[in-house]
């Protein structure tokens, strides 16, 4: 373990936790621009206004970090996990946003298993950032992610192979690989959230 010898900020901990709390907010709304009947506008400026404020709590530990002369572990990798879990929020925006954008009133069902993923991992994100003050028991965190990753690749194979089984218009195949691709792009994000804290687990042990 490192030497403090000076007082460490904690604030970092509870804005942690609040940046992954955005994220099971946004893959609820995200889930639920999948049923038919939504209200999506209403849905997408709910998603927007959930994307402002994480980028509000991104903004607010970034200027902890430069304002704090001993944080309680290294600067790199705050900036990094705050950033990774900031992608996660904006893929999911953008799938929501693209939705609306491209007027895509019914989904196909083989996207509803990707965005259970998502559901699934932001839910153990949010679980697992209270473990960053002691950095004991998050070893099963990052290993249910990967898993949880692979699960999401599986699906988006499934998903991208649909889109080319001759029932879709050329068009519409292009605005569904778009959202396809984001939803595994948020995927992805949150296994770097995962994979983050792994290396400051290992480093602080």
């Amino acid at each position: 373990m490192r030497l403090r010898i000076r007082p460490v900020e904690t604030s970092f901990y509870d804005m942690f936790s609040e940046a992954a709390s955005h994220l099971v907010h946004g893959a609820s709304l995200l889930a639920q621009m999948l049923d038919q009947s939504s209200d999506k506008e209403a849905i997408a400026q709910q998603m927007r206004e959930a994307e402002h404020d994480a980028d509000e709590t991104t903004h607010k530990i970034v200027r902890l970090v430069n304002s704090t002369f001993v944080t309680p572990f290294d600067r790199e990798d705050i900036y990094r996990l705050a950033s990774s879990l900031d992608d996660v929020m904006d893929f999911m925006e953008e799938t929501v946003d693209m939705i609306g954008l491209y007027e895509l009133d019914v989904l196909p069902a083989e996207f509803a298993p990707q965005v259970e993923v998502l559901q699934r991992a932001t839910q153990l994100t949010a679980d697992a950032m209270p473990g960053l003050r002691t950095m004991k028991g998050l070893e099963e965190y990052w290993i249910e992610i990967n898993r949880l990753e692979n699960q999401g690749d599986r699906y988006y194979r499934r998903s991208v192979a649909s889109l080319f089984n001759g029932s879709h218009k050329t068009l519409e195949v292009l605005k569904l690989k778009d959202i396809v691709d984001s939803l595994e792009h948020a995927i992805d994000a949150l296994e770097s959230v995962a994979h983050t804290v792994e290396q400051i687990a290992v480093k602080e042990s």
